[in-house]
Order: C-alpha cells, then structure tokens, then sequence
C-alpha cells in the first residue's frame, strides 16, 4: 500500500465531503491525530476501518485501498448505448447509457446482454387513452417472473418493475418507434424493435 496516495486520497474524499478530520475520527472511534497521520502519509488505516471508512467517504474500498480512483469517460448520453444491469442480491435495476462501473450490494456488476429472440415471450400491445397497453404471455411464479420492462425512445427510458404473482403486464406513453426491453429473471433480456 502506498501510505502517502491513499492519504492524499482519503483529504480529497474528505474534502468533497465537507467533513473534518475531527468528524471522520468520531465516526470512526480513533483519534482525529490518526486522521492527520493518513493524509500526511505516515500511516494507513487499520484493515479493520476501511469499510466504514469507504462508507463514510462514499468510495468502494478497493480504489481507495490503491489510492485512485479512476472516473469513467463522460457519458455523452447516447440512448443507443442504453445498458441495464441486475443485483444477485437484491434485485435491484441500474441503468447506465453508456460503459460505467456500477456496484451494487458491495459487488460490481456486469450489464446484461440481449438474449436470443426466439426465447421471448408472447406480447399483446393496445393502445388506451395515451398510453400503450402491454400484456405478456409469462408466468409470474416467484420462480419464474419478468423482473422489469422498460420502453426506450430518442432521449427517454421509460422503467416498470414488475413482481412475482403480479399481473404481466405494464403501460408507456404512445412513442412511434422506440425499443422494448424486457427482463425474465430465468431467461435474461430480450429486445423488441419498433414499439
């Protein structure tokens, strides 16, 4: 570990923050001297303070551990690049338009490619008052459920969460054209083109 980046690091992080060394070392029960020691470099934390530590500075461990953190590239938010990822844990849905690191649950995840469409499932489309009327020929078991649907067109990403023994089905606004994604939690992430 190099004592005198990751101290110039956790300033930084600090900094953002708007905390002293003073409010980090009571969260931390230690000394604020020991804070001071970290950023001049004559120190790093105890492995017992770094994930609290991370959580405090809202940086996952392992960049701060190293000493850097890399930013992504800017997201020039091209809706064609629209990516979704999933959480093993806890099932949450993330959303980025473009490459990023995105964590979850202490874990990074990877985004969730298209799946062949001949495994997609039957879908009925109506139009009511403004919006489009979608219903899915899908079982909805807590074994086996669409998780979420989402409608993307131009600059928008229209997102439905779905559960299990809830009815498959789900409304967006009348676009012309646009794209319909749609996750089952058994088969993956089909595409239907041109809503």
């Amino acid at each position: 570990m190099d004592c005198v980046k990751i101290g110039k690091l956790i300033s930084k992080l600090r900094k953002e923050k708007n905390l002293t060394q003073k409010n980090i070392a009571d969260v931390l029960g230690i000394q604020n001297k020991t804070v001071s020691k970290w950023e001049c470099g004559l120190g790093c934390p105890d492995l017992s303070l770094w994930p609290e530590l991370s959580a405090i500075l809202g940086v996952d461990m392992k960049p701060m551990m190293e000493g850097e953190i890399t930013p992504n590239k800017p997201d020039n938010g091209n809706i064609d690049r629209i990516r979704f990822y999933v959480c093993p844990s806890c099932g949450n849905t993330l959303v980025s338009t473009g490459s990023a690191s995105i964590f979850c649950c202490g874990r990074k995840l990877e985004r969730i490619m298209p799946m062949d469409p001949l495994t997609s499932p039957q879908i009925t489309v109506a139009e009511i008052d403004m919006d489009y009327y979608i219903t899915f020929d899908h079982p909805m078991t807590k074994e086996h459920y669409i998780s979420f649907v989402a409608c993307v067109k131009s600059d928008r990403v229209f997102l439905n969460r779905l559960y299990p023994e809830q009815s498959p089905t789900c409304r967006f606004p009348i676009t012309i054209g646009g794209k319909l994604y749609v996750y089952c939690i058994n088969h993956g992430l089909v595409v239907y083109e041109n809503l």
